[in-house]
Order: structure tokens, then C-alpha cells, then sequence
């Protein structure tokens, strides 16, 4: 791979792509390519806001449990037996298997550029942080998505440990 490109993660149904590529600060920023539009890096928020649209129609505690099953089997690199079983998991949405496959796979790709970042203390549980606090405990994706920002890494580190993770 040479620096500046983008790498397939996922190519969906509707014709969508999932990517990483160069962003702001490294190489592993995430794209999604939606048919007829720009390429763009989906944002906390929205991917939190589509986590607790789903929830409102398949339960909060299904959702977070699926959430959790890829968390669980997220490492440095995207790969395909993770891609699979979101893919199985997100059958069992029905009407909403499309967008449930969506939202899991921008937020595997996210967990896995989080393992990536030279920088990062808290890696993935960052990511689950804000999805606990938006399916859990009923935070506004909006305030979810803010919370980490500004904050020392240990306090963060604290706040998912008392969380259990």
C-alpha cells in the first residue's frame, strides 16, 4: 500500500463504498462513497444518530449486544470474517438490515482506524464509550459524539472502566 490511497473496506448493496484513505492526520481516515455523491468521512454524530434511529425499531439492548460482538473482534485491520458476521448480524434487522449493515461496518472501520492511531490511548473503547452513552444511557448522539473532546485520555479511561470495558 503506498501513503495517499484509498483501501476497500466494504462495497454494499445500493452500490455504496466504505474506504479508508488519507485524512487530516494519518492514513486511516474512513469514507463513504453513497451513489451520485462526494466521497465524505462520516461523523460521530451521525453514525450515533443511525445507531439509536435502529434502536427505536430493534431495541436498544440488540443493537448494543450486536455492536459489542464486533467490538469484541476488532484488531488493526478490517477483515473479512468480521465484515461477514456483520453482515449476518444485520440480517436479522429485516427492513432495517441495510442500514444496520451500514452503521456497523462505518463503526467497525472507525474502531479499526482508532487501533491504528500512533497516538490514541484508548483505541476502540473510545467508540464504544459513545455507543454506550447513546444506547444505554440515553445521551443525545450529539452529546455522545462531544463528550471525549478536551478531556485528559485517563479520564476517559476511567469513565469505560467504570463502564466495564
Amino acid at each position: 500500500m503506498s501513503v495517499g490511497e484509498r483501501r476497500l473496506i466494504q462495497r454494499f448493496a445500493d452500490g455504496s463504498v466504505l474506504e479508508f484513505g488519507p485524512g487530516e492526520f494519518d492514513d486511516w481516515c474512513v469514507f463513504l462513497t453513497r451513489p451520485g455523491q462526494p466521497a465524505y468521512a462520516p461523523l460521530d454524530r451521525d453514525y450515533f444518530a443511525g445507531l439509536r434511529q435502529l434502536a427505536t425499531r430493534q431495541g436498544n439492548y440488540k443493537v448494543y449486544d450486536d455492536f459489542v460482538q464486533v467490538f469484541e473482534r476488532t484488531g488493526p485491520e478490517a477483515c473479512e470474517p468480521v465484515l461477514k458476521l456483520v453482515a449476518t448480524l444485520s440480517a436479522s434487522y429485516r427492513r432495517d438490515a441495510f442500514d444496520a449493515e451500514l452503521v456497523l461496518c462505518i463503526l467497525y472501520a472507525g474502531m479499526v482506524a482508532e487501533e491504528n492511531k500512533a497516538q490514541a490511548k484508548l483505541k476502540k473503547r473510545i467508540k464504544r464509550l459513545g455507543v454506550h452513552q447513546v444506547l444505554i444511557e440515553g445521551l443525545p448522539p450529539e452529546v455522545a459524539a462531544e463528550f471525549s473532546k478536551g478531556r485528559p485520555w485517563q479520564e476517559l479511561d476511567e469513565e469505560c472502566k467504570r463502564r466495564g470495558f
